[in-house]
């Protein structure tokens, strides 16, 4: 299913950016909410967030980033789409704070660098065949929502979990990278596509990073 912020056409009422001026936005937001969570890790015990119970952490993870994302999909106000993405990246960040506490931090800086190495290389790649990122969408959603079933059966049902899962995702973030970053150069750019396309780029470079160290930890 397609993203409604990348079918957004023109408007003659739009106050568009210059390339720069939208992709330094884009950027600014990015890292605003990769601070957040840097911030979140850094003060926030991992020990109050897992005396919350499963099923209210669960439950409030899916409300918040289904809010967030319903708000910076369907408003074209700035500061709303702003909220929505915050109330994507405050839940995101609790999940990040549980995850690595797991590991050596010298394993997440290393995870960092990798993401952030892949992430560059998949934005220029966008940047370049836009086209291409653009026929293999639908494809990536399939394949997506094929790898969420498969896992959760795996968990739930079978026990089991199979390393190879973790390369599939990290696959098809690395092409949800390239995709977000073609569509949002091809649509208006406002400031409200610009968060909003900084939100769609943040939940694919989290999901990427989260397999990322997943994989690394392993070996």
């Amino acid at each position: 299913m397609e993203n409604p912020v990348f079918a957004r056409r023109s408007s003659p009422l739009d106050r568009t950016l210059s390339a720069g001026a939208y992709n330094l936005v884009i950027g600014l937001t990015l890292c605003w909410g990769f601070w957040v969570n840097w911030w979140m890790v850094g003060n926030i015990p991992v020990e109050s967030i897992r005396s919350i119970h499963p099923w209210l952490f669960v439950g409030g993870y899916f409300v918040s980033c289904l809010a967030g994302a319903w708000l910076f999909h369907r408003s074209n106000k700035p500061w709303v789409s702003f909220l929505g993405y915050n109330l994507v990246v405050v839940p995101f960040g609790l999940v990040v704070n549980l995850v690595v506490s797991r590991y050596d931090s010298a394993l997440v800086h290393e995870a960092i660098r990798i993401t952030a190495l892949v992430t560059l290389g998949m934005m220029l790649l966008g940047t370049l065949f836009p086209r291409f990122f653009a026929s293999i969408a639908r494809a990536l959603t399939v394949a997506l929502l094929l790898v969420i079933v498969v896992e959760l059966v795996e968990l739930f049902i079978l026990g089991i979990h199979h390393g190879v899962i973790d390369w599939i995702v990290v696959l098809i973030f690395c092409g949800y990278v390239g995709v977000d970053w073609g569509r949002a150069n091809q649509i208006p750019k406002t400031l409200d596509n610009a968060i909003d396309s900084a939100a769609a780029l943040y939940m694919d470079i989290i999901n990427l990073f989260l397999r990322i160290l997943r994989i690394l930890g392993r070996k």
